[in-house]
């Protein structure tokens, strides 16, 4: 079973605008490889990050950081967050299960529309997820340059050339 299903299915159920980006969008598009959480981009408009924010309480999550869960839908909290704590996502975790850590990014690392829009659907264990393109995601693993996403690169460009030929 993958651990983040119920997260995604919270998501899918509350009607969330979302695209899985990160270690399980490179999983998706056939890296192998271990991934210790999710990360969504999701549509940052009040209402859609109040019913993510929801969907994940709904399912025990707690925020890592000792605030208000809500504060994520608030544009002016988030960009306090920004600015003055340098975050880059809002990350949930649930107490009694170690493997469900989900992150939401609390801005948008490109166009959300543009990324929504080439993003794909992708059938993970019994659910359709909306999982980042292959192009999209090249650019913001290339972006994020840490060795992980290097190494996903390369696999993600080798795959890619072997779908072309």
């Amino acid at each position: 079973m993958i651990p983040f299903l119920p997260a995604i299915e919270a998501l899918e159920k509350a009607g969330v605008a979302y695209v899985v980006v990160g270690g399980l969008a490179a999983l998706a598009h056939g890296v192998n490889r271990y991934t210790a959480d999710v990360d969504f981009v999701i549509g940052l408009d009040r209402e859609n990050a109040a019913k993510a924010v929801r969907g994940m309480t709904a399912l025990g999550l707690k925020p890592r950081a000792p605030v208000d869960p809500l504060g994520f839908a608030d544009e002016n909290q988030r960009r306090f967050w920004i600015n003055e704590k340098h975050m880059t996502v809002f990350s949930f975790y649930h107490p009694s299960d170690p493997f469900l850590v989900v992150d939401f990014f609390v801005e948008y690392p490109t166009d959300f529309e543009g990324l929504y829009a080439r993003s794909v659907v992708k059938q993970l264990g019994p659910i359709p997820v909306r999982v980042c393109g292959r192009d999209d995601l090249i650019a913001m693993k290339k972006k994020a340059g840490r060795g992980k996403d290097i190494e996903d690169v390369r696999i993600l460009e080798a795959l890619k050339n072997d779908l072309v030929r």
